[in-house]
Formats: structure tokens, C-alpha cells, sequence
């Protein structure tokens, strides 16, 4: 994984502990402290895994003696059926973390699978597919990551990575013009400036002003052409807003370089997975 993993660590100790709390008063009553066992992790659909050191971690995090043996690795496709990794440990262990385990890596799963066949579905043309920062709260390196795994390219970690001049930002500074003269007087030369619009005279309004990146903001493939025309290349042109499978070829196709899509994380669709204790 490309994160640190006393970063991940962190996320995974969060969700361990709202899970557990003290005890597991199912497994604790009724397994002896004594017994171990095995697990399997099954793919139950097609997709593209993601997750799988995440979710093998719960364990080990659990019971530093845990072992895995691991078949598909993050990026590998999956078929139903596919096994994905082998467990050995304490079967409390093995119980106390099925959920967690489970909850990360099903949802990186889905990211991952959506996100490859978004990638997948514009093969062939220029544009490039990012994330947003719509994800879910405390989960957001994970479904970056999982969008990366699935081709994708990630957009503003956080609002310290970029300057990005929104619809409010622009009321407040009255107007796109003044707005971006107000902040490149104050901006790093490494920081990069994104301004999004809503219609053709504020593309224009955008590039005149100077800046590096231009959303346009829920516009229709017709408008995009011509903004891509009108721009020339000067900036980088991101589509945003209302996209879906079925018009995401034709978005691809007005010539924009980067399709950005806030569903990919804040309301993907969980890959099936399961974890069958032996």
C-alpha cells in the first residue's frame, strides 16, 4: 500500500474498537481461549480487489500470532469463487475480527470495482478519472487508495492540497476575476489554482484571470466541446457534476481531461465477499 501503516493502523484500531468496546459477549462466553481455526476469504462476484492487507491487519492487530496466507493481491480481478487469502489463529480471534475485516475490504472492493470500470469505460480517449473529496468521514485514505487500485487518479486529498475557488468562494470575493487576482497574490508557485464555473462566460471569465484548472460544473456535453475549444489547451478542463455510465463515453468525448465523480466513494456499491471460519 502506498500509506504509511501507522496511518492505516489508526483507522483500523477505530473501527475495532467501536465494534468490540470491551468483549465480544457471544465469542468470549462460548469459545474457549484454547481453540484455533482457519478462514478463508471468498470472492461471492466479480470485481477488482482492493483491501486485502487492510483486512488481514484487523487480525493481526487482534493477535499479533495470526498467520495468512495471501492468493490475490490489491488490483488482482476476482471471479466468484476466487479464494483470496487463508487465516490461521486463535478461532476468537478469527470471530472478533470477521466483521471489521469484512466491512474494509467489501467496501474498498466496491471502490475499486467501480471505479475500474468507470477507467474502463473511456479507455481510448484523453480523459483521466478522479476522485473527490465526497467520502465517508474518517475512511478517506483507504478510498483514495481504493480508487487508485482501480485506475483511477485522486483529486484534492484535503484542502491543503490545492486552491480550488468554488461558487461560494467567488460570491464572497465578488466575482471569478477577483477572486483568483486575490489569491494568486498569496499562493505557493507549487500550488495549483482550480476554478469552477457553470457556464461559457465564466470559462472565459476563468481563463483570462489565469487559472490552472477549470471545472465545468454540470454542463452538458454540447457546452463542454465548446469550452474545450474556447480553452486551447491554457488550462485543464475537469467535467463534474450529474455523470453517469451511461453518459460518461460522450463526456469523455468532448475532448475535457479529467472526469471527476463523487460516487465512487460516498455511495459505492459493497463487493461481495465473505469469510468462511473451518
Amino acid at each position: 500500500m502506498m500509506l504509511p501503516q501507522f496511518y492505516v493502523d489508526d483507522i483500523i484500531k477505530t473501527a475495532i474498537r467501536e465494534d468490540i468496546n470491551y468483549t465480544d459477549t457471544t465469542t468470549d462466553l462460548m469459545i474457549s481461549e484454547d481453540a484455533h481455526g482457519t478462514a478463508r476469504f471468498i470472492a461471492k462476484a466479480e470485481g477488482v480487489l482492493c483491501g486485502i492487507e487492510v483486512a488481514l491487519r484487523v487480525f493481526t492487530l487482534l493477535d499479533g500470532s495470526t498467520r495468512s496466507t495471501v492468493y490475490k493481491c490489491d488490483g488482482d480481478r476476482l471471479n466468484k469463487g476466487d479464494i483470496i487469502a487463508e487465516l490461521e489463529g486463535s478461532t476468537r480471534t478469527l470471530l472478533k475480527g470477521e466483521r471489521t475485516a469484512l466491512n474494509l475490504l467489501q467496501h474498498m472492493s466496491g471502490i475499486s470495482t467501480a471505479t475500474d470500470r468507470c477507467v474502463q469505460l473511456v479507455k481510448g480517449t484523453a480523459a483521466s478519472i478522479t476522485d473527490t473529496r465526497k467520502t465517508l468521514p474518517g475512511l478517506r485514505p483507504l478510498q483514495k487508495y481504493a480508487v487508485t487500485v482501480g485506475g483511477g487518479r485522486n483529486h484534492r486529498f484535503n484542502l491543503s492540497d490545492g486552491a480550488m475557488l468554488k461558487d461560494n468562494h467567488i460570491y464572497a470575493a465578488g466575482g471569478i476575476a477577483n477572486a483568483v487576482n486575490t489569491i494568486q497574490k498569496r499562493l505557493g508557485h507549487m500550488v495549483k489554482l482550480e476554478v469552477e464555473t457553470r457556464n461559457l462566460d465564466e470559462v472565459q471569465e476563468a481563463i483570462k484571470a489565469g487559472a490552472d484548472v477549470i471545472m465545468l460544473d454540470n454542463m452538458d456535453c454540447p457546452t463542454m466541446k465548446e469550452a474545450v475549444r474556447l480553452t486551447q489547451g491554457r488550462a485543464l478542463l475537469e467535467a463534474s457534476g450529474g455523470i453517469t455510465h451511461e453518459t460518461l463515453l460522450e463526456v469523455a468525448q468532448t475532448g475535457v481531461d479529467i472526469i471527476s465523480i463523487g460516487a465512487l466513494t460516498h455511495s459505492v456499491e459493497a463487493l461481495d465477499i465473505s469469510m468462511k471460519i473451518k
